[in-house]
């Protein structure tokens, strides 16, 4: 059978146009999305600790990481008050910043520039914690990417859990190229 004897047979038996149908939104509830988001995010090597409110924020850090004693909390207390830390960048433990959106198909966190304090604070840290209101987690990256406005910072990331890399001998490598851990405190 030839090239063109096949796009012939092709072209006749091609099925008719459907009209795409109309489209819905669903809008999970809160209630169905945290599940999602940690399920999501637990697989990959991320820790959640569910709060009340946000008091309680520094006793969870605290908890968590109790032989910790360079702590950058950058939810709880202005920048100023963590100059030093930041003048030496790599001597922080762990880093506390607040999140801007969840997603609960994979876990991941979006986090613009200002939100980051500096670029290479959530990646330089030994260990992340990253401060999220349950009602800000979306359902998918669709959702997410119509939430944010990408160009309004001239830097946003996700961040899916903590560093890891599969490259070195088939063996997962956790904290290969940035934090060693991510904790999410989802507050509400």
């Amino acid at each position: 059978m030839s090239r063109q004897q096949i796009l012939d047979a092709i072209r006749k038996n091609k099925p008719a146009l459907v009209a795409a149908p109309a489209s819905f939104q669903y809008l999970p509830s809160v209630e169905e999305l945290v599940p999602a988001f940690i399920a999501s995010l637990e697989p990959v090597g991320g820790a959640v600790i569910t709060l009340k409110a946000r008091n309680e924020i520094a006793a969870a850090v605290q908890e968590h990481y109790p032989q910790m004693t360079h702590i950058a909390d950058f939810v709880n207390h202005p920048r100023n008050s963590n100059q030093a830390l930041l003048h030496d960048a790599a001597s922080i433990e762990v880093a506390v910043l607040e999140g801007r959106l969840g997603v609960a198909e994979n876990g991941a966190i979006w986090l613009q520039e200002s939100d980051c304090i500096s670029r290479a604070l959530p990646f330089i840290t030994q260990h992340l914690v990253l401060v999220l209101e349950k009602t800000k987690i979306v359902d998918t990256m669709h959702s997410a990417y119509a939430q944010i406005d990408t160009t309004r910072e001239g830097f946003g990331v996700f961040i899916a859990g903590p560093s890891k890399t599969a490259d070195i001998e088939q063996s997962l490598v956790i904290g290969a190229h940035g934090a060693k851990s991510l904790l999410v405190l989802l507050i509400g």
